[in-house]
């Protein structure tokens, strides 16, 4: 399990992750948050090198918005 950041905001039914890892998520991984729960699946990394973000598609039953300034993890 790897920590990839917080949850930002939402925008066009994705969820906006700050990423805070030296090591970027592969596009593709399933995200968890930390009750150890399936909140989504990464499907794009952009931003500056320095600083990028992740876009995470939810999964059924996910409310994005509830996840607003929550750490989320890489499974």
């Amino acid at each position: 399990m790897q920590r990839i950041g917080t949850v930002d905001k939402t925008a066009q039914g994705l969820g906006i992750v700050a990423l805070d890892t030296d090591e970027t998520p592969d596009i593709g991984r399933m995200v968890i948050d930390e009750s150890l729960s399936t909140v989504g699946r990464i499907v794009d990394i952009f931003g500056p090198v320095a600083s990028p973000y992740a876009a995470i598609t939810p999964t059924d039953g996910a409310s994005l918005t509830d996840l607003v300034g929550t750490t989320l993890y890489a499974e």
